[in-house]
């Protein structure tokens, strides 16, 4: 029988870590009847339940559960906990919809009724075994929802809590678009932090975390909404189950989708190309550089490294605001016999001529340098920059806004690639290669989104 109660997943994990080249797509997020295939019921029979939890509930219940300050320079990640949770080196995480109860996607219920259902019975019996075997027990959650609901929601898990009356748990929830939400590895990042303040360092290879976003496919039926559990589990680099597999201990399903950018997609090339003239001129002569390309993709970085030691005139709309005082300062560098370079996007012909008329003018040669990386490297790296940068370097850092993404589609639906018959000398490409320590490119490496499945 099922039981109500009513309150007022670094790059690299187990056996389950390798990605699958099938796809497939969702957009309603899988109930608790889509199993895999060849389910028996006594897989769904394997608990007796304590009549506590097969009771209905029709009051808020109150118990040892308590919110926490939210974490986050926004508060943006709820933070709670169920009676005194300790700091142990293994943790078991679980997600809370679709995996520890059932999910209401499609259910037709009212939106402001905190009632909820065990994903199966045996959850509470199986999170104290869990506990009593030692390891500390996570929650985390997605949870995107306006205020009323968000608020109906926190009398939801103050019931669960309450359900819970001896297993000890922490629980974290995303409520924005940031660095906390799944796939986004900001939780667990919370987590390690919490525990090192008390002496602990978290074991990751004896550690795992449970969840149904896992991406599966399936022959005639509805696939997984999302794969964004399996994504957080290879961030961070812990065994992942899903729930069958975890609870009902059915074999793990081996068709699955991993959708989005990953850098592992990127091929090898080199830096800069062709190979066969210099990246600087030589001997060195006065010259306009125009780079050419998305926002994040290095540009910066890349006059920073070569072109600013040689002592060339950096030149960002970011920083003068206007294109005019752009053309005026490259006219007055050029006055002073500097070469410069301008680092803009310069995404069309007619934005790249008011420069290459300067250097027309003046008989100055300009060389184009093309920053190739796509729309999906450059939002990643966005994302990289802005949430996911390694705490050690993070606190080193001023810290970065998001670039809005209207940057991002303004370029790729007005570009233009650059001629030679513009008026360029030459043109280079600049491949995309990552810039770091070895802490940095894991952390880069990671899946990456706010979003999408």
């Amino acid at each position: 029988m099922s039981s109500t109660i009513k309150a007022g997943g670094l790059v690299s994990a187990r056996s389950c870590s390798r990605l699958n080249a099938a796809s497939g797509s969702s957009s309603k997020k899988r109930t608790s009847e889509h199993l895999d295939a060849g389910q028996s019921d006594s897989a769904q029979k394997v608990a007796k339940v304590h009549p506590f939890f097969a009771k209905r509930v029709d009051s808020p219940q109150t118990g040892a559960f308590r919110w926490l300050d939210p974490l986050g320079p926004s508060r943006s990640c709820l933070h709670g906990i169920n009676l005194s949770p300790r700091a142990a080196v293994k943790v078991a995480a679980f997600d809370l919809d679709g995996t520890l109860i059932k999910s209401e996607f499609g259910n037709k219920g009212s939106p402001t009724s905190p009632s909820w259902e065990w994903w199966r019975n045996l959850i509470p019996t199986k999170l104290k075994e869990v506990y009593d075997s030692g390891y500390s027990i996570l929650i985390i959650s997605n949870q995107a929802l306006k205020p009323q609901a968000l608020k109906t929601w926190k009398l939801k898990i103050t019931s669960i809590a309450a359900a819970l009356p001896d297993v000890p748990f922490r629980l974290f929830a995303a409520t924005s678009k940031d660095n906390y939400r799944k796939p986004m590895p900001g939780m667990w990042l919370e987590l390690e932090r919490i525990f090192r303040e008390e002496g602990v360092d978290i074991d990751k290879g004896a550690s795992f975390f449970v969840g149904d976003a896992a991406g599966r496919l399936y022959a005639g039926r509805k696939s997984d909404f999302s794969s964004t559990d399996r994504k957080w589990a290879l961030n961070i680099g812990i065994t992942f189950y899903t729930p069958e597999e975890y609870f009902l201990k059915l074999p793990p399903h081996t068709s699955y989708s991993l959708p989005g950018f990953h850098v592992l997609s990127l091929p090898e090339l080199p830096q800069v190309m062709p190979t066969s003239t210099p990246l600087l001129p030589s001997p060195p002569r006065q010259e306009i550089v125009l780079f050419v390309g998305y926002p994040s993709l290095g540009k910066t970085s890349f006059y920073r490294r070569h072109f600013q030691p040689a002592g060339y005139t950096h030149i960002n709309q970011d920083t003068l605001k206007t294109r005019d005082k752009c053309v005026k300062a490259m006219r007055e560098a050029l006055r002073q016999d500097k070469s410069c370079v301008i680092d803009n996007t310069n995404r069309d012909a007619a934005t790249r001529k008011f420069y290459v008329d300067v250097a027309k003018q003046l008989n100055i040669p300009i060389r184009c340098f093309l920053f190739t990386g796509s729309f999906e490297l450059a939002w990643h790296n966005n994302l990289y920059r802005t949430y996911n940068l390694p705490p050690s370097v993070a606190a080193q850092e001023p810290k970065r806004e998001l670039v809005p993404s209207i940057a991002y589609t303004g370029f790729r639906n007005n570009y233009e690639e650059p001629k030679l018959e513009e008026g360029f000398d030459e043109i280079k490409k600049v491949n995309w290669v990552f810039s770091g320590t070895e802490e940095e490119k894991n952390y880069w490496s990671m899946w990456l989104q706010l979003d999408g499945k």
